[in-house]
């Protein structure tokens, strides 16, 4: 029997998102989620998608669950009771998401423990996911040793971007130093998008230039040249380019020394501010692109101006990655908004007719969660909504790399 599964393991700082997946016909067996942990009403929603237990439906379980390793250990035994345990002869090997690889790791990378410390060191870099993305690791690894754990990078898919434009713009030496450029982030819903799109147009992924926007409470865009990214909105953090539902993106650095100087906020009282009390909830009081669409269509001034503000953030970034490329054969929008709002992709693509882009509004404004093409039958760039599939790429990279 060939090994064929893969688990793929999202841990957060209190929560494990998971899915199992066999890349025999890359199916998914199961997926779940751990929420709240460490604390009393830590809840356990497990979802069986094949065989007899998946008739049965969602499993969920309410009560204290103290740590990451007692997550995974229920995680191991609602598994177990599905059949597809992690004691399975089948499983190939568990993909880990991690956040931040810095310069350091551009590629999917077998775990050792070389490996483990060189992503503790980045921690500084992404303080809030990598602590718990190593915890993960680490757990997954004294629970199953034997295989393989590999570590797939959300700003591997943005280490092709020119160095020039890696670059900011100062000191070099303060640069080097402090790690201090522009990584990106959402790079496997990136590299899933970008590919799916070319399939979609029936072109092989080396000829098909596209803009990738990722839209959903976290927001960036990428511009990809035949399957490479050569820029990306997100910079060192995940706080730069498009508005987002509780970021800020792009905004001139000297706010924050105002904020200090003439507001007495401290720096982590500013790194909350931008980061969590920003974007659209900061403009409007809303997070929710639904809740935002609904108060707006009701007149809400302040929820018009911050759908303004997003889609007018949004079309500023279409036209100055249609320049960076030169030719674009398609956009693709993807995550929640981007899937899900119309309105959002109406209005970002409006009056864009110069650079080739048009929708039939129509296409645009049906539903369905399969890709599809929402551009009229003149525009000379695609447009395309592509549901993106991270746990998918990951298990795909995890994969291709156990089985070399």
């Amino acid at each position: 029997m060939t090994a064929s599964r893969v688990l793929v393991l999202n841990s957060g700082s209190s929560s494990v998102k998971y899915q199992l997946l066999d890349m025999a016909d890359r199916s998914r067996l199961a997926t779940g989620l751990v929420e709240r942990i460490g604390e009393e009403t830590s809840r356990l929603v497990h979802e069986p998608l094949t065989g007899p237990a998946a008739a049965s439906g969602k499993r969920e379980q309410v009560g204290p669950i103290a740590d990451h390793e007692a997550a995974l250990k229920a995680v191991a035994a609602e598994l177990a009771a599905d059949g597809t345990g992690l004691d399975s002869p089948e499983l190939a090997a568990v993909g880990h998401r991690v956040v931040h690889g810095g310069t350091r790791f551009t590629r999917p990378t077998v775990i050792d423990d070389e490996v483990l410390a060189e992503i503790r060191k980045l921690i500084p870099l992404a303080p809030l996911h990598n602590p718990a993305n190593v915890t993960g690791i680490e757990v997954a690894r004294s629970l199953r040793p034997d295989i393989p754990q590999v570590a797939v990078f959300d700003t591997a898919f943005h280490s092709t971007m020119p160095e020039h434009v890696a670059r900011y713009a100062i000191d070099a030496g303060t640069a080097d130093a402090y790690s201090i450029r522009r990584y990106g982030f959402h790079g496997t819903s990136h590299a899933y998008v970008s590919r799916a799109t070319a399939a979609l147009l029936g072109r092989p992924v080396e000829d098909v230039n596209v803009i990738v926007l990722h839209l959903g409470n976290g927001a960036s865009a990428s511009a990809v040249r035949g399957g490479v990214c050569v820029e990306t909105s997100m910079g060192m953090t995940p706080l730069e380019g498009l508005v987002m539902g509780t970021r800020s993106g792009d905004l001139d650095p000297a706010v924050v020394f105002h904020l200090a100087r003439v507001g007495g906020l401290s720096v982590d009282e500013i790194d909350s501010l931008l980061n969590k009390k920003s974007g659209l909830l900061g403009m409007c009081g809303d997070n929710d692109m639904r809740e935002v669409l609904r108060r707006a269509g009701e007149g809400d001034e302040t929820a018009r101006l911050a759908f303004e503000a997003y889609v007018h953030r949004l079309k500023k970034y279409i036209g100055a990655y249609s320049a960076v490329l030169g030719r674009v054969d398609a956009v693709a929008f993807t995550a929640g908004v981007g899937e899900n709002a119309h309105q959002v992709r109406e209005a970002a693509l409006d009056g864009l007719t110069e650079l080739g882009l048009a929708l039939d509004l129509e296409a645009n404004a049906a539903r369905s969660p399969q890709p599809r093409l929402i551009s009229a039958d003149h525009a000379r760039v695609a447009v395309a909504v592509v549901p993106t599939d991270e746990e998918l790429e990951i298990a795909t990279q995890t994969y291709a790399l156990v089985t070399r």
